[in-house]
């Protein structure tokens, strides 16, 4: 058995493994009183990987979407300047923990403006 352990206040769940866990969570091996404690640079760190996670993933439905258009032969709804600036995005979040800048919540990949006006 392993734990969900949520970040942002003591609690956890039982979880199969490390694919069940969610945003606002981390994977553990141990219920919530065995966790030892983090720093607070792991706990940043660990915040940022949750940030992070939360973001790619809020940004899958549009790069699938795009795929999806193009594998039917369908109008895209992104220009392929948007799609193109959607991948870049999605690498910065991949690459945002290796920054020399990481965990500082300042320099946080940006995503384009336009993504917020499209609809789900």
């Amino acid at each position: 058995m392993s734990f969900a352990i949520c970040v942002d206040r003591p609690a956890f769940r039982a979880v199969s493994g490390p694919d069940d866990v969610g945003p606002g969570e981390y994977w553990s091996q141990f219920p919530l009183d065995n966790v030892p404690l983090l720093s607070g640079a792991e706990e940043a760190a660990l915040q940022e990987r949750v940030w992070r996670d939360s973001a790619l993933s809020s940004a899958l439905w549009l790069r699938e979407r795009h795929r999806d258009q193009l594998e039917i032969e369908h109008p895209t709804t992104l220009t392929q300047e948007q799609f193109t600036s959607l991948l870049v995005y999605m690498q910065a979040l991949r690459d945002w923990p290796q920054s020399p800048d990481f965990p500082n919540s300042d320099h946080r990949p940006i995503a384009p403006d336009w993504i917020e006006t499209q609809i789900r």
